[in-house]
């Protein structure tokens, strides 16, 4: 077991108990790692709910809007005023909203937003949260940080790939990917590494209201080799770049989604 007892981490997107970011969270608080989480307003109560639920100490919480680099200073001086220097940062934040998106609501009969209508300002929005807040969070922590620290982020494969459910959002990922392989390069002369999971597709409150999740969970359960995954295996693999164990690895994209992103075609599982 990975030992990360002395060493403390700021997380950036819980949402409640379904969310990748709460799994990576839960798996560093096992290893012995001290854990402070950001919240948003209609996240507060289940954040700390969970964090007083499994132990953690839910004074390292604070409101935070990625979009606002004040809130996110006083978050991570808070931290590191009480904790410590700070180890370990994820970033997993992404919000779109249906137009951003191009999806329909289960059950709906109306059309999806066309892609090629995406409004601007909503596309910025998103971009702002998703994407261009990891620049911005690893700006504000760059002086608070510890010696050897790991910076992660997560992504999804629709960054190259075409999946229409996921439209505009997979604008962001792209960025986010770009952002953080010059994050990597930017911190070379401190010793921080930056790295992303390209996590599959997980069942998320978020995702679940996605009209045709569903069906890509079918197929990846017979198209990508070992199945499907759950939040849980994203937090087995962000617990390696959460430890020693990384410490050369750098500007690198972890695909955790089973095989699926090998594949050229899908696989019939009958």
């Amino acid at each position: 077991m990975i030992d990360n007892k002395g060493k403390v981490a700021a997380i950036f997107g819980v949402r409640n108990e379904s969310s990748i970011a709460w799994a990576i969270a839960l798996k560093l608080h096992q290893s012995g790692c001290k854990v402070a989480l950001s919240h948003v307003a209609d996240t507060k109560d289940e954040v700390l709910f969970l964090m007083d639920k499994t132990g953690m100490d839910s004074s390292l919480s604070a409101h935070v809007d990625v979009r606002d680099e004040a809130e996110i200073t006083t978050f991570l001086q808070k931290v590191y005023n009480e904790a410590g220097p700070i180890d370990y940062v994820l970033h997993g934040v992404a919000f779109g909203t249906q137009q951003v998106m191009c999806y329909t609501l289960p059950g709906s009969n109306e059309p999806a937003p066309a892609y090629i209508d995406i409004p601007f300002e909503d596309l910025m929005d998103s971009f702002n949260i998703s994407a261009y807040s990891l620049l911005r969070i690893s700006r504000v922590v760059k002086p608070l940080l510890a010696k050897n620290a790991s910076i992660l982020t997560l992504t999804y494969n629709a960054s190259q790939r075409v999946f229409p459910p996921y439209a505009g959002m997979a604008i962001n990922k792209a960025a986010l990917e770009n952002i953080m392989i010059y994050l990597a390069s930017y911190f070379r002369d401190m010793g921080v590494r930056v790295n992303a999971i390209s996590a599959g597709l997980v069942m998320t409150t978020s995702s679940g209201g996605i009209s045709g999740v569903r069906t890509l969970r079918k197929i990846g359960k017979f198209t990508a080799p070992l199945g499907n995954i759950d939040a849980s295996d994203v937090g087995d693999a962000a617990l390696y770049y959460f430890s020693p164990l990384s410490k050369k690895v750098t500007g690198n994209i972890h695909f955790v989604d089973g095989g699926f992103n090998i594949m050229g075609i899908g696989v019939d599982g009958e």
